[in-house]
Parts: structure tokens; sequence; C-alpha cells
């Protein structure tokens, strides 16, 4: 067997990715830097020391420059924390969030993050499980198992080995096998019947192997009601299993083997809509007799799209439930979805004696596929079909390379490594019209525009009668309106997006200590990165292709063009048009930069660090795995022509339209440490400068990936909503040509600024707190573009210039405390938390609409215990979110319910106009019973 010194000084050699520290203290916050060893060594005491290997030596905590929120096994246990989204309670610069799909979770740090569901966008804030690279920051809502600690890295990542980030990454441990026998169990019973059953063991094989082996299941009830099919949504039903083996056959070399298999089928994820307290203008609920129902113009303060929704089967209340959990679902739609998460990695570490090599190797596959009704109401206007018809999967391998050691006596510490990954990504969609679609759209554009007085929402084209209201052109008029009421069921049958990746890089990151207390760290990276996209398109909506013949020529009038280009937009609402049918494109992009990190560091006293940084980050650029990206060339407006996609030599001439440049960051800090043993204060200054800033953001209708950026010269408002200050329109409608920027004026258009404290107490063996500030301003620029060559920003963004970013509030305080009290002389000891996280106000939408602010909030979780003697056993009662605080995540348009397209009266208020608005609920308060074995 080996000696547990031996076992030691192996681990003291063992490296992973990112930096490692062990924490004393229950929440203490932690800073540290990627490093080429993952072990750390701490005394338990009441005035302990971190230590940490994070510059390829050991080192106080206090003496690393750079920033880490760093939480460790038991605080993760207290807290609750299955995922990474309990994160949010302990680091005050994180905010973890999922919307329409967990499998593309947004993690933000310092109010920048990816936004929306697109999978051709890479994360701001990606993911690391030991070591090796998740491909989108939604992976890490899976269970985790046994972790040993979990890491938020602040600010551009990548000279020191992985995958670039932009914003921040997240590094998660779990915990190594063990040359001693272990075991632990859980069995956990909480409200919405949540069951989970938990266990571990771990021991040697013989005197050079050891093994482990986690496994979790779970199910629980949804937290939402689908009252229409009965069925519980936001449900939890998976089981998750990891396997690991050590092998050290010798002091030189260290083998670490690792091979998981996660598995959801689950149902996620609903949304309701927003009560009409934001729905602005939907009248007395309580009148079915609405003046609309009988023809009659429209009312000035009446929402023509309510009333619609109404008359085709949405009860009313829906407007009016707050936060209710019940559900608006068609009949015979689902949100059912299977995931399947598995790879497997190896890590080998070998020790010449002069320096160190680590590979880490990876495979990963990962499968989600989810039905979905994406009106979010009982009217059925728009569906994804099942899981196996929808869903999208990656494909990854990474090879990470470093070599690690020291020169002249010291006095560098240098580092030299190489990334590779191949990625590949593929997405089935089959979007489809709903068997409402037709009358609703119908309806939409008859009670909104010169057409309402014949508004009859049981009539066919949703009209009474047909006079001849256009003369002429009324018989194709009225025929288009029967073509438009005919879609039912229609739209895409199999798209297909394929996209294959290859990423390579260089980095070295050097350490020079010039003087015992002065340090200077240098580090640069040389990426290249490779995309090649294909897809293939189906489409059975021939209505979209009938109803441009039949229009398209009617121009005469700015009524007829109005009409004209309703019909047609609504038939193809969304690109979905069989003119796409059977179509194929192709494209690829290739990028080359730079990045890189300077800090100078310098201790001017031996408990003080002060320290000055900058670095140069990259996220790379891609596609926007969205067709209706490629912007349907089939427009009428005000008598400017129509077209086809033919007309401008076929989709493949407007694949362009589906890139978007990588997005650059410079970034800056001023921070300092002070250190005592049980009491540590940490303060940081940033700023940080984004350029080509990804934005993806739901319209209503499309989904839009903007790059967003500034202009150094004033464009006097030509960027912007201008319903402040007019009453009609509703948006600036020449900026579209008067918003563009000379390219040579084209910089950042995203600044974080801001400052982060952190403290940590420890007073006693028993009684340990932490506290954590964030203070970031985070804005896009006064005067905005959509891309670096300057053109105007799209106008469904109209609202972004001057504004904070979206899920980014200006203040977070995040705080918590333990107390372990031993209890008498038996061994018994007891066990009191509670953590809280206060949140500023915020808007949770991409396009900044009021609509969409989330007022400001605390959340605040408990759990008291009592456990036996060295903790063999333990019974504890918790609860999350104790105070039942509600809030959404994120509030959005909801699809295709937007006012009629003519007639929308202005609202300087409310620039949405009559857009109607639905949002993502946040987890009430959950409690529950766990018990606890270890062995």
């Amino acid at each position: 067997m080996k000696s547990h010194t031996l076992c030691a000084a192996r681990l003291m050699r063992t490296t992973a990715l990112g930096v490692s520290l062990a924490i004393a203290a229950s929440a203490v916050p932690a800073y540290a830097q990627d490093s080429a060893d993952d072990t750390a060594t701490v005394d338990d005491s009441a005035d302990s020391e971190i230590v940490v290997t994070a510059q390829g030596r050991a080192q106080r905590l206090a003496d690393v420059p750079v920033a880490i929120s760093a939480v460790n096994a038991e605080t993760l246990q207290n807290s609750g924390a299955n995922d990474i989204r309990q994160l949010n309670q302990v680091a005050p610069s994180l905010l973890v969030s999922s919307t329409g799909s967990e499998a593309n979770g947004s993690a933000r740090i310092r109010g920048i993050g990816t936004v929306g569901d697109n999978p051709g966008l890479e994360s701001s804030v990606p993911v690391f499980i030991d070591g090796v690279y998740r491909s989108r920051s939604g992976i890490g809502l899976n269970e985790l198992g046994e972790i040993d600690r979990v890491e938020v890295q602040r600010g551009p990542q990548g000279t020191l080995g992985g995958r670039n980030s932009s914003a921040g990454l997240i590094s998660i441990y779990s915990k190594k096998p063990e040359f001693n026998f272990g075991a632990t169990a859980e069995a956990t019973y909480g409200n919405y019947d949540y069951f989970r059953l938990g266990g571990s063991i771990t021991g040697p094989i013989s005197d050079t192997i050891a093994a482990r082996l986690d496994g979790i299941w779970v199910k629980r009830d949804g937290f939402l009601r689908d009252t229409t099919n009965n069925t519980d949504v936001n449900d939890r039903d998976r089981y998750f299993v990891r396997g690991q083996l050590l092998f050290e056959p010798t002091d030189a070399l260290s083998i670490r083997l690792i091979a998981d298999y996660t598995f959801r089928d689950e149902k996620c994820c609903g949304a309701i809509y927003i009560d009409n307290s934001v729905n602005p203008y939907i009248g007395n609920l309580n009148n079915v007799a609405n003046p609309l129902s009988t023809g009659s113009v429209p009312p000035a303060n009446g929402n023509n799209i309510i009333n619609v929704l109404r008359d085709l089967g949405q009860p009313l209340a829906a407007f009016s439930q707050g936060y209710g959990r019940n559900l608006s679902v068609s009949p015979g739609r689902s949100y059912a979805g299977e995931t399947k998460d598995y790879g497997f990695s190896g890590q080998i570490d070998y020790d010449f004696g002069g320096a160190t090599l680590t590979s880490i190797t990876g495979y990963r596959e990962y499968r989600s596929g989810q039905a979905d009704d994406l009106d979010y109401g009982a009217v059925d206007i728009l569906y994804r079909g099942e899981s196996d018809d929808a869903y999208r999967q990656f494909h990854t391998f990474t090879q990470e390379l470093r070599l690690q050691g020291e020169a002249f006596d010291g006095t560098l510490d240098w580092l030299v490594g190489g990334f590779y990954a191949n990625e590949k990504l593929t997405v089935r969609d089959n979007l489809r019209f709903g068997t409402q679609y037709g009358r609703f759209a119908a309806c939409r554009l008859i009670s909104g525009g010169a057409l309402a007085a014949l508004y009859s929402p049981t009539s066919p084209g949703c009209v009474a009668a047909r006079p001849a209201a256009f003369g002429a052109a009324s018989p194709a008029i009225y025929a288009a309106l029967d073509q438009l009421d005919g879609i039912s069921d229609k739209g895409s049958i199999n798209d297909r997006y394929r996209q294959n990746d290859t990423n390579w890089a260089l980095f070295t990151h050097n350490i020079v200590h010039i003087t015992d207390r002065l340090d200077l760290t240098l580090g640069v990276r040389y990426t290249h990165d490779k995309k090649k996209f294909a897809a293939d398109f189906t489409n059975d909506n021939q209505a979209c292709v009938n109803v441009q013949n039949l229009v398209g020529g009617f121009l005469t009038t700015p009524a007829l063009a109005a009409v004209s280009g309703g019909l047609v937009g609504l038939a193809c609402q969304g690109n979905s048009t069989a003119e796409l049918n059977g179509v194929s494109i192709k494209d690829s992009r290739s990028e080359d930069e730079w990045t890189g990190t300077a800090i100078l560091s310098y201790k001017p006293i031996d408990d003080l660090l002060v320290y000055a940084s900058f670095a140069r980050g990259y996220k790379a650029g891609g596609f926007n795995l969205d067709r209706s990206a490629l912007k349907n060339p089939i427009q009428v407006f005000n008598g400017a022509p129509t077209t086809t996609f033919a007309a401008v030599g076929g989709a493949q001439a407007l694949v362009s339209n589906l890139q978007f440049d990588p997005e650059l960051v410079n970034s800056y800090e001023l921070g300092a440490k002070y250190s005592t043993g049980p009491f540590s204060l940490g303060l940081t200054f940033f700023r940080s400068d984004f350029k080509n800033f990804q934005l993806n953001t739901f319209n209503g209708s499309v989904f839009l990936v903007q790059t967003v950026n500034g202009c150094s010269s004033d464009l006097n408002g030509a960027d912007r909503d201008q319903s402040k200050f007019a009453t009609a329109p509703n948006f600036n409608a020449a900026a579209a040509a008067t918003g563009a920027c000379p390219a040579g004026d084209v910089s950042y258009g995203v600044r974080t600024e801001g400052f982060e404290l952190e403290a940590s107490l420890v007073p006693a063996r028993d009684f340990r707190v932490a506290a954590g500030l964030t203070y970031a301003n985070t804005k896009y620029r006064s005067n905005l573009v959509g891309n670096s060559s300057g053109a105007p920003l799209d106008q469904a963004l109209r609202l972004l210039p001057g504004n904070n970013l979206s899920n980014a509030p200006e203040l977070v305080a995040t705080g918590s405390f333990t107390w372990t009290p031993e209890i008498g002389g038996s061994g018994l000891s007891g066990l009191v938390y509670v953590d809280g996280r206060l949140t500023s106000d915020y808007n949770t939408g991409s396009d900044l609409f009021p609509q969409k602010e989330q007022d400001g909030y605390a959340i605040f979780n408990a759990r008291v215990g009592l456990r036996g003697p060295d903790e063999k056993w333990g019974i504890e009662l918790w609860a999350q979110n104790i105070f039942n605080k509600q809030y959404a995540q994120v509030a959005f348009n909801s699809p295709f319910q937007e006012g009629g397209v003519s007639g929308d009266f202005a609202d300087p208020q409310y620039p949405g106009g009559r857009q109607i608005f639905s949002m993502f609920l946040a987890e009430p308060r959950t409690y529950g019973v766990t018990l606890r074995g270890k062995f």
C-alpha cells in the first residue's frame, strides 16, 4: 500500500487545466490563476493560510495577482448546488440562467455573456470539467457528481491552456480516486416530490492503481403545470454516472482516466405571459363583447392581438395571472426532450526533474433534443416536433499539451503549450406553423389594418364580407387572404445544419521574479480557427410563394402596398417559405488572432499584494444557425419592387448574411489583496472594452445575430429609438440609412467597468463568514453600429445605444456564514448555514424593451443539521429561495404575437407597440430533508 507521504507527494505533481486550491473556509472567495499543478495544501485551523500552486510554485493565496472566485465542496453541498446555477449565490460577479433550452444556458461574468439559444455562438464564459473543454456552457447545467471545487475566473483567459474565452471561464474539478477506501451515500426528499439518491465509492485496486465511482439519480415534478395536456413542465428525471482510474506506477508518472454518462428525459422549458401590468392596452378582459368582435374599428387604446388570441381560444386569464405557474399550451403540443452527454478524458503528468509535461485528451458527445410549443399560448401558432426530429449534437475532440519548469535559478517560471480542438456540430430542426396559424395570421392582418371593419374570426380569411375595397386588386387580395388562412401545420420538415470547427493554438505563460517582491508575468497566445458550414432545407409552405404571386404587383397606393406587404410577410413569417425546399448552401470562414496578458505585481509588505494587468481576449466568430438570417428578400414596401431568392442568385448568394465576426476585448485591472490568515480582503478595479460584441436576440419573428460596435463620431441619434420624442413611428425608420459610421471610426461597442470586493473571516474553527460586492457598469456606447465596417444597427435593437446590457445588474452583493458547533463531548456537531444574493434592477431582454425590466430582488438559502462523530452520518433540513421570491430569468417577445402589420399605435412608454410579452420564471421555494452517510 502506498504511504500517505508518497500519495501526498504525487498529488502535488498532478496537474490540470486550471488552478487548484483547497479552501479552509466555506464560501471563502479565492484568487488564483491557471497553473501546471492542480493541488494545494492548507491547514484547517482558524488562522490557516490558503496555499496554492497557481503559478507553478507553492504560494500563499494572497500572493497570486489574478482574481478567481473559488468554491469548495463543503460550500457547494451547503448551498444545495447540483449544477453551476447555484454558484450565483456565492460568486457575485457571476450570473447563470437558462431560457428556452437548458442545452444553451448562459453564464455571464461582470455582465458579459453569450445571449440566446443559438448553438452557433460559442460561450463568452466556457465551462471546463476536469480540464476538458465543454462545447457550450449550458452543459454545466447537468448533474456534477462529487466535486472537489469550482473556480470562476474573471476576465479574458487563454495563455495558460484550453480554449479562448473573452469574459472568463468556469472550471469544475471532480474528486479524484484515493488509495484509502471510502464511500458516501445521500438520500434527499423535498417538495414537488423531489427525490435524489447519490453515492460514491473509492479505494485501491493495487499499490499503483486507485478507482472511484460516482452515481446520482434525480426525479422531481415540474414547477409549471400544463393544464391543457395535464402534465408538469420543468421537471427532473435524470441520472449520472462517472468512473475514474488513477495510475501512479512511479513517483514521476501519474495517469488519470475518467468516463461519464448523463441521461435526461425531461420537459423544458415553459413560459407564461407577462401580466397586463406589462402587456398594455389589453382593455377590459371581462368584456367578451369587445367592439372589435362586432366588426368595428379597434378602439384607440385597444390591442388587436389580444382580441385575436381571445377569439381563437386563448383564455384571457393567462394575461392577468401574475407569477402563476399554470401554462397556456396548445392541445397536443409538448416540451418533452431527451439529453445524452457522455465522454472520456485522460490526463498524463510526467516529471522530468527539471520540467513537468502535462497531456489532457478529451472526447465528448452531447445530444439534446426538445419539442416546443413555441407560441407559449393556447392558440396553436408555432411548434417544434418531438426531440428525435429536432436536436443539436456535438462531437468534440480536444488535446492539450503543456510543459512547465524553472530557469535561471528560479528567476523564471516558464510554461509553453499547445491546444487542438475539433468540434462537429449538427442541428436538425422542424419548426412548423401550428394548426391555427393561418387563421391567426389572417385575423392579425385584418384586425390591425385598413380592413378592420370586415374582421370576422369565424369566417374564411377572417373577413365577413368581401367588398371591392381595393378596386381591381380586391379579388387578388381576398384570394391571398384565403391562401394565408389555409396555412396549417406547414413549415420546415427536416432542416439540417452542419458545422465543422477546427481550432488550434500555441501559447506561453511566464513569470519573471525581478526581485523578491516584484514580479512580471507575460503571456501570449496565437489561435487559428476555421469553420466549415453547410445546410439543407426542406419546407412545405407553398402558401408563401402563392401569396407573393397573387399580390406582388399591387403597389399602386400606400394602402395596397401595406396590405400586400402584410400578406407576404405573414405567409412567409420567420422565413418559412417553400422557395427554400430542397435548397442547400455552404460556406467557410477562417480566423487568426493574437491574444495575451501582462501583469506587474508588487508586495510592499508581507501581507499586502498590489498588481496591475492587461489582457487581450478573443471569442471566435461563426455562423448563425437559423435560416431566417438569410434575410429572405421577398418584401413589399411602399412601391419597392418585389423580389425572390432566384432574383438575387439563390440562397447561396445570401449565405454571407449568416456569418458574424469574432468578439475581441481589451481588459485592464488594478487589484490589491490583504491577508493575515483568518482574515482576507480583495479589491479589484476593472475595465473591459468589447469590439464585435456578439448579440443574439429574438425580435418576435426571427433570431438576429448582430455584432455590436461603437462609432467615435456622433450619429446624432440616427442609430436609436425616437419614440420618446415623437408620436410616430415607434422607431427611427431612417436609421437604416443614416445610422452608418465611417469604417475608420468604428471601435468598441460595449464597456464593462467597476470594482469587486470580497472578504472572508474565520475567527474560530467552527465559524466562517464570507461576503462579496460587485459593481459593474456594463453599457453599450452611445453611438452604435452593426459590424466592424460601420453598417447600421438592426432597428430591432434601437434601444441599445447608451443603455446597460441585458442581465447585467449594476450591483450584486453576496454573503454566507457557516457555524458548525460541537455539541458537548459526544463527538456530535451541528450545522447552521445561510447564504444570500442581493441584486439591483436590470433588464432581461437583449433588445432592452422596458417591458422586460426586472426589479431588484434578494434570494436566500438556509440549511440546518446534526452530524455524528467524524461526520459519519448527518441529517439536514434545507430550503432554497426561502422567501419564495418570484422573478423572471428572461422576458421575451411572444413569438409572432405583435399587433397588426399596419395601423399600430405609437406608445412612447412601451416602444413594443402592441407586442405581447412572455417570460421564463425562476425556480420557486424548495425545501426538504437530506440524510448523509460516510464510510
